[in-house]
């Protein structure tokens, strides 16, 4: 009884006096029933003290929050220096933001909620979630009708990672809290308080938020919120912040078109962004007879902000490169058409039209497609529902569109494709004249199959670039990136087997193996191989929604990183071709043993030949594709991979057939010999006339 009377005392005493003495030496436990002093400043002081010392990797440290703020900073050990992870430093509670209601009102607002939890701890974290509850309640009896009563002291606070947090909880238990409609007057006062939380200064603060739902919780609380806007006139700019703007206007089946434009600055160093929402007319022509209305939102800062949670499909999370556009309709109201203006201009950006899917806390491109992408403008195409109702454009750093690329890809491509196909048609001339032994014939079917594997993965490639530019279906992306990522790797285990071969023609003497079992190891490595890495992969990742990229139907690379299925092993064959090459430089001095031996050896010196060239062509290639993945890399090094990748089939062309004289002169003897044979048939059809005039004299 003691206990409670002194609580009760202290609580009237310290609302009347702002009793800030009395403080530091209450301690209210969770169950409400013990008082306690709290713990003494020397241990503060102390854990203050050790986050400016060095630390290991395991270490944490908590640090109190400067004086006016309650809360605290939690550091984590980065490089042996500490680094700050979170922060919930408040300087709000229900005193301070109706400081200037009068006294017996305070006491009235406190005691109907009888302190929220931890709201006189001076060394935890207020909880945001009852002491904004509260701030609720103060609100229904102050100013129900227009929330200012709260505006200026927001207002004045500072955007703390705790302040923010506290009211992007206030916000969000405003409405929950809606029984009836929302007035202008709501709307406006709501606006002016999200918007302090949305300015270019509080952006830093937001990411040591502990909750890191914040963001999308307060980009549906506002949501929810306009859901119940109530518009009277026929339209209406209700807010209209920098940060946060908010349009209504009456709608019916009668009306031709409906559209919001917005322009809003989203940083210090740029011009105001354009926004457009348009509702078509096929669309309003679905409502029944009556007044509707609709109501459109835009946020330029929220896209910097806005953390999606890790769901299956996380690989679109890019940078938001334009405005978050939230639209609300009347129920049946789908179809929207969208039109926004790039942040970032850059022209190696790609866009991608996304909407904002309420219950995954995600941004998901199925609910739009992109109509148009020109100059700095991308028009969207988009379904409004219940779940998605915030829209904006994602931008892919690491694609790079350039007129340069596509017309290098173009070119090479083709000549590609034309190499390779020449270079079919000359093993197929010169075959019988050039697989004299068991080495030269397994060579040639080498040749043979690489030219086959990059003629393949070319075409897969061409219909994947088609098939991208026209539609995207789920299930055929994953068959086109399949079938790439398999020929791909075809064509690097092939140059494996290659390898092998010289190290069989250098280390096997007198035991030679017969041509069909050596048929069999080469197709089990040039095409076994492949085909259980790609398996394996399709059927590890594209249950997580992770297997190919949203831009374009090849191995994903952020988050799930299924490239290194590709970039692994063709990147370790290089290096084992070159080690192979090495050995070959060091052990063709042996002497030879008959005259197939020398035949062989003499095949394996141009294989090696062959190999030495091919291989740091093809590693460069793929070097250079795996750089451009880094964000920010110079275009010269997408030129470069460009190159290298789309001339691959002119180089197996050049090096691996024209380049060697046996081919050659097998293609000379051919020649020769069509040649001869065209003579005689010459020959053989003028005899008969000949003959005649012979016997005629």
């Amino acid at each position: 009884m003691k206990s409670q009377v002194t609580m009760v005392c202290c609580l009237v005493l310290f609302l009347a006096t702002e009793c800030s003495c009395y403080r530091p030496m209450i301690h209210i436990k969770k169950n409400g029933d013990k008082l306690q002093r709290p713990r003494g400043k020397s241990k503060t002081g102390w854990m203050q003290d050790k986050c400016h010392e060095p630390c290991f990797s395991s270490d944490n440290c908590i640090q109190s929050c400067t004086d006016g703020f309650s809360g605290e900073i939690r550091f984590t050990c980065n490089k042996k220096k500490w680094q700050k992870s979170t922060e919930n430093c408040t300087s709000l509670s229900v005193e301070e933001l109706f400081k200037d209601v009068d006294i017996a009102s305070r006491i009235s607002i406190a005691a109907s909620s009888f302190l929220p939890e931890g709201f006189l701890e001076p060394d935890r974290a207020p909880n945001p979630g009852p002491g904004t509850r509260d701030v609720v309640q103060g609100i229904h009896r102050h100013c129900p009708l227009d929330y200012v009563c709260i505006v200026d002291a927001v207002k004045s606070s500072e955007t703390t990672s705790g302040n923010i947090a506290f009211i992007v909880e206030l916000l969000k238990n405003i409405s929950a809290s809606l029984s009836n409609e929302v007035t202008r007057e709501k709307m406006k006062s709501y606006g002016e308080v999200a918007n302090h939380v949305l300015d270019t200064a509080a952006i830093s603060n937001w990411t040591f938020i502990p909750n890191k739902n914040a963001s999308s919780d307060l980009l549906e609380s506002v949501n929810s919120f306009a859901r119940k806007l109530k518009i009277h006139s026929e339209s209406e700019n209700i807010v209209d912040e920098l940060f946060i703007q908010t349009k209504g206007s009456h709608i019916d089946h009668n009306t031709s078109e409906k559209s919001f434009n917005f322009s809003m600055t989203v940083s210090n160093t740029t011009d105001g962004i354009l926004g457009l929402i348009e509702i078509p007319r096929r669309e309003l022509q679905k409502l029944s007879p009556g007044a509707s209305q609709a109501i459109g939102i835009a946020f330029p800062t929220l896209g910097a902000i806005l953390k999606e949670a890790h769901w299956r499909n996380a690989s679109l999370s890019k940078p938001v490169n334009g405005l978050i556009l939230s639209v609300i309709l009347p129920e049946g109201l789908k179809e929207i058409i969208l039109t926004f203006e790039k942040i970032n201009k850059s022209q190696s950006a790609v866009s991608h039209c996304v909407g904002w899917h309420s219950e995954k806390r995600r941004w998901d491109d199925q609910w739009c497609k992109m109509t148009s992408d020109v100059i700095n403008t991308v028009r969207c195409h988009c379904n409004c529902t219940h779940e998605v109702m915030s829209f904006s454009i994602l931008m892919s750093p690491e694609s790079v569109r350039n007129k340069v690329l596509d017309y290098i890809t173009s070119i090479g491509l083709t000549v590609s494709v034309l190499s390779l196909v020449l270079c079919l048609i000359i093993e197929v001339t010169v075959w019988s004249r050039v697989v004299v032994t068991e080495i030269s014939y397994m060579r040639h079917v080498c040749i043979v199959n690489i030219a086959v594997s990059l003629l393949t993965a070319n075409v897969w490639f061409i219909i994947s670039s088609n098939f991208h530019r026209k539609s995207q279906d789920h299930k055929w992306c994953v068959v086109v990136t399949f079938f790439s990522h398999f020929f791909y790797l075809s064509l690097f285990f092939w140059m494996l087997f290659k390898a092998l071969l010289i190290i069989y023609g250098i280390l096997v003497v007198f035991r030679r193996m017969m041509k069909s079992r050596m048929m069999v190891i080469g197709f089990a490595i040039g095409y076994g191989c492949p085909l259980v890495i790609a398996v394996t992969t399709v059927a590890v990742t594209e249950p997580k929604g992770g297997y190919f990229r949203q831009d374009a139907c090849w191995l994903n690379w952020s988050p799930t990183k299924t490239l290194f299925a590709f970039a692994i092993p063709a990147l370790v064959i290089v290096a084992m071709n070159l080690l192979v090459v090495l050995a070959v430089a060091i052990n063709t001095q042996r002497p030879s043993i008959g005259s197939s031996k020398s035949q062989d050896m003499a095949t394996v010196i141009r294989i090696s030949k062959n190999v030495a060239i091919l291989t740091p062509l093809l590693g460069l290639t793929w070097g250079f594709g795996l750089a451009t993945l880094i964000q920010g890399v110079p275009l010269v090094f997408h030129i470069i991979f460009a190159l290298l990748n789309a001339f691959q089939g002119f180089f197996i062309l050049l090096f691996g057939t024209i380049m060697d004289h046996k081919i050659r002169d097998a293609l000379r003897m051919r020649v020769s010999s069509l040649k001869g044979k065209s003579r005689a048939a010459e020959n053989a059809s003028l005899s008969p006339t000949t003959g005649s005039k012979v016997m005629n004299r």
